[in-house]
């Protein structure tokens, strides 16, 4: 079982949180694989705001954040920059993965998305589109490898 995180960054879902589509999913589909969320936030496109629910979701004993939103071209898209300055240990097969799946489902502009994951104290620090059905596949792709990959990122030997 993994503790989990839900950080949605969105200057419109923070003015007006019923807007949130990507929480209520998110909590769902990771209580249907038995682990818990120990913590979602709401954040502005903001760096300190960011910074500020990634420490928390942290100091909860999340094993794996994901910050939804944020990863375009966009200036305004922060998130992406945010949680890589964080990174320990780089998992650039998680946002390859991310984007091959996305563009198979004809999603093109998939091409433009810095979305992926890194590893951080021990724990995995992903980061998707705020679309809920790109934050959907990214959660399906973690459900596949994060139990793994925090084990690895704790020391554990290889199998």
């Amino acid at each position: 079982m993994l503790r989990w995180a839900i950080v949605v960054t969105s200057d419109k879902v923070k003015a007006n949180p019923e807007l949130d589509q990507i929480t209520p999913m998110a909590r769902e589909l990771i209580a249907a694989r038995g682990h818990d969320i120990v913590y979602t936030a709401i954040a502005g496109n903001d760096k300190v705001e960011i910074l500020h629910a990634i420490a928390e979701a942290l100091a909860r004993g999340a094993d794996v954040v994901l910050v939804t939103g944020g990863t375009g071209p966009n200036p305004r898209d922060v998130s992406a920059d945010i949680v890589y300055s964080l990174c320990e240990r780089a998992l650039p097969g998680i946002g390859e993965e991310f984007r091959r799946r996305s563009i198979e489902k004809g999603v093109v502009n998939a091409m433009l998305s810095r979305a992926g994951a890194c590893g951080f104290a021990g724990r995995v620090l992903a980061v998707s589109p705020g679309n809920p059905d790109a934050a959907r596949l990214m959660l399906e792709l973690l459900f596949e490898i994060a139990g793994h990959v925090v084990e690895q990122l704790r020391g554990a030997k290889h199998s």
